[in-house]
């Protein structure tokens, strides 16, 4: 690898949205993402930062990026991940992977969600007089947060202190978010005995213990809903969606499996082990008795809720500098872990969150230059 001067901005939106990097669940539709972290590396190279590109511990292909400038342990981070989610075939009306500027937008995948907060986190600094910082400027761009957050996840296993405010490029109209709920997806499963269904004696139905199960979980919703509430969020309780049912395979013969699926999300202060804990504690009594076998397996391990104090110096700084006050949304980011690694977190970039994970993507051009003018206003303030 070798460094390079940074390209015009333009031309990095460019490179970075041709670049594939999408992460997903299904290995048929995964792909590396070591290539936009070894660009994203030269580019950053090439402006004098020390670079780390360290490979996700079995995870073959991806990588995180770690370019910091200065030393001390104060100092900013500004971290975004590499990757995309996969894109509709045949509903996008152009090539996901050009660049296309029509309407004083910018259509490609990830322009919202978020690559362009890259190349403008670099357009931000390029002129900066980095070799004066007093405290580290740091840039983290992560592997699989759109999928599995095994890059989020390796870097906490590394400890290593980053810095002590951090900005997340997630897309939020350059609004700044502090807090979130957590989420984690769960499969219930109930083994029975199958039988000739003439006479439910000869088995067991897995759907009638289904029937018992949804019955619980959405009396446990109410009770969530009437003891927890955080009137900053716009769903201000936690919220558990069963998303996906399947079992039998014929009307006349009992059940003897059957799946569901579930999404839970806590509220900050609630924790996953918690709710994971009571959730098979709860089925566990409803289902007592019934010869069912109950088990939950994780869909994949979670993320919790995020929530920084509203008198953290990033949080005031950032509503002073766009005149909006810090909010709370429903979905998820890698905020939480670098809470764990010690960071006073926000989230807070350009574009906006409907457009995330969408055919046409894009990026508004007229949230550019105020992206660029926050980025820099940030360095100067936590790192001059």
């Amino acid at each position: 690898m070798h460094s390079m001067n940074p390209p015009n901005l333009m031309s990095m939106l460019q490179q970075l949205i041709a670049t594939p990097s999408i992460s997903s669940v299904n290995p048929r539709l995964d792909h590396e993402n070591s290539t936009i972290i070894n660009l994203l590396a030269q580019w950053l190279e090439g402006l004098g930062l020390d670079v780390d590109v360290l490979p996700v511990p079995g995870r073959p292909g991806k990588a995180n990026l770690i370019a910091r400038m200065g030393s001390g342990d104060e100092g900013l981070v500004l971290s975004g991940h590499s990757d995309t989610v996969p894109y509709d075939d045949g509903r996008w009306s152009r090539d996901p992977f050009v660049l296309t500027e029509e309407n004083s937008r910018l259509y490609g995948l990830g322009t919202a969600d978020m690559k362009s907060f890259f190349a403008l986190v670099i357009e931000a600094i390029r002129e900066m007089p980095l070799d004066r910082l007093k405290q580290p400027l740091t840039i983290i761009a992560t592997a699989d947060e759109e999928s599995s957050m095994s890059g989020a996840q390796a870097l906490v296993t590394r400890q290593q202190r980053l810095g002590r405010y951090a900005v997340i490029g997630e897309p939020t109209g350059l609004r700044p978010i502090r807090m979130h709920k957590g989420i984690a997806m769960e499969a219930i499963q109930l083994t029975g005995r199958s039988g000739h269904s003439s006479d439910p004696a000869n088995g067991v139905s897995a759907l009638d213990g289904m029937y018992t199960v949804m019955g619980e979980l959405m009396a446990w919703r109410k009770e969530l809903a009437c003891n927890h509430r955080n009137p900053m969020f716009k769903v201000e309780t936690p919220t558990i969606n069963l998303g996906h049912i399947q079992g039998g395979d014929n009307p006349n013969r009992i059940c003897a499996f059957c799946e569901l699926h579930i999404d839970m999300r806590p509220l900050p202060g609630m924790t996953l082990d918690d709710m994971r804990s009571v959730l098979k504690k709860r089925l566990a009594v409803a289902l007592q008795g019934s010869g069912l076998q109950l088990a939950v397996k994780p869909l994949f391990h979670g993320t919790p809720a995020m929530e920084t104090a509203a008198d953290s110096a990033i949080v005031k700084y950032a509503q002073e500098l766009t005149g909006f006050d810090a909010e709370a949304v429903a979905f998820g980011t890698e905020g939480p872990y670098l809470t764990e690694l010690g960071m006073e977190t926000i989230i807070m970039g350009p574009g906006d969150i409907r457009q995330a994970h969408q055919p046409d993507e894009y990026l508004e051009v007229s949230h550019i230059k105020p992206a660029i003018e926050l980025i820099r206003s940030l360095v100067r303030r936590f790192c001059y």
